[in-house]
């Protein structure tokens, strides 16, 4: 790594490039899978693990590794930890895993995954990649929670409901009842509300962003929009 320091690398991941907000990547599990906050999480927390040791395997071979070769081993590394995690999901939770089903084998085909390892991991140290995998991972769990969060509150006026199924006794204390009694509103956990709830919360990163830096651009008159 150059000139970025490990918090700034960590609020790219978060933040500023968040590959949910501000990329626009992995929009295949992000609007399937976040009709509740619990499984937002699960599937957030399983491409984090992808995510930061992907990175870490590829900068720790990336002087021993062609050029000309470079993606298909890269695509092979995050193959073999995907079936890991799929196995590991597999047989210690099952719930989750019957849930989140083949998405979990999608994670291969999530551009976040294979970008970070061509924009990053090869060009940095090994720390500094796990790093930004874990941070962009982290990102993107936080993305796909929020979304979650919000609909299933919307939608069934509960909050991480069944989480003790999903992913373990141990996460039964974030089960709520938000709304007690709230019969719900069924177009959120259905397509057109995960459409409508990323919309307005990538307009209100885009709302923060422009009172963090600054109004309009002159020379152009557009808004201006860090990290997108």
């Amino acid at each position: 790594m150059s000139e970025k320091t490990l918090w700034q690398v960590s609020a790219d991941g978060l933040w500023n490039n968040n590959v949910v907000f501000a990329q626009m990547l992995g929009m295949c599990p992000t609007m399937a899978l976040t009709s509740s906050a619990t499984n937002g999480l699960g599937m957030g927390l399983a491409t984090t693990a992808v995510l930061a040791t992907s990175n870490a395997l590829v900068a720790s071979i990336r002087h021993w590794v062609s050029p000309h070769v470079r993606i298909p081993i890269f695509i092979v590394l995050i193959a073999g930890l995907v079936t890991l995690v799929d196995l590991t999901l597999n047989a210690f939770l099952h719930d989750l895993y019957k849930v989140l089903g083949l998405y979990i084998a999608l994670i291969v085909a999530n551009c976040a995954v294979l970008g970070r390892a061509e924009a990053f991991a090869q060009r940095s140290p090994v720390i500094a990649s796990a790093v930004d995998g874990a941070a962009m991972g982290l990102g993107f769990t936080f993305a796909l929670t929020l979304m979650g969060a919000i609909r299933e509150v919307l939608g069934a006026g509960t909050l991480f409901a069944n989480a003790h199924l999903l992913l373990g006794p141990h996460f039964a204390f974030l089960e709520t009842r938000v709304i007690p009694g709230y019969g719900g509103y069924l177009m959120m956990i259905l397509p057109p509300g995960g459409f409508l709830t990323l919309g307005l919360l990538i307009a209100l990163r885009r709302f923060i962003e422009i009172k963090r830096v600054g109004s309009v651009a002159p020379e152009t008159g557009h808004t201006l929009q860090c990290g997108a």
